[in-house]
């Protein structure tokens, strides 16, 4: 039984970004920003951390194959880059302590060398015209924020959730 509620605690993050945009109001704080929740790539990269790189890997590559099938119009920008930026973060994590704090900092790296690599990619092909600047100010900083928050907020309980499922992978 334990061993679906990792893949179920990662599809309940991957619904909860989908909701999580269509409640969001398109003006936050009388400004066009636009905020991109990565909460499921945020667990992925805290899994990484405390569970181990071959997970981090493994969930990296099939909910980013799950994400590009279901929101992307091109299949592999997710799913090349989940699991390349969760691979980064755990050799990261061989050189530093795995506390909270670093694990919020590492995680928060993470998800700002996706929402870079999403962005370069996306101007590659001529998917978006918007210039540099003009992400940073309108989508790469107010998406870092709200991704701090919620690590903020989910980070120690998904923390405690990953160590008690390496605890029982122990103990089988």
């Amino acid at each position: 039984m334990k061993k679906f509620l990792l893949p179920l605690l990662f599809l309940i993050l991957f619904l909860l970004e989908s909701i999580f945009v269509q409640y969001i109001p398109p003006e936050v704080f009388g400004q066009n920003y636009i905020l991109a929740p990565r909460f499921l790539f945020g667990g992925i990269l805290l899994l990484t951390i405390y569970a181990g790189r071959k997970y981090g890997i493994i969930y990296g590559a099939i909910f980013g194959l799950l994400f590009d099938i279901v929101w992307i119009e091109i299949i592999g920008i997710y799913f090349f880059l989940f699991p390349l930026i969760a691979y980064l973060i755990s050799k990261i994590m061989h050189v530093l302590q795995t506390n909270i704090i670093v694990a919020f900092l590492v995680s928060l790296v993470g998800i700002a060398l996706l929402e870079l690599g999403v962005y370069e990619m996306d101007f590659l092909i001529h998917i978006t015209t918007l210039e540099f600047k003009s992400f940073i100010t309108m989508r790469f900083y107010p998406t870092l924020i709200l991704n701090a928050v919620f690590l903020l907020i989910a980070g120690y309980p998904l923390k405690r959730h990953f160590e008690s499922f390496v605890e029982s992978l122990r103990d089988e």
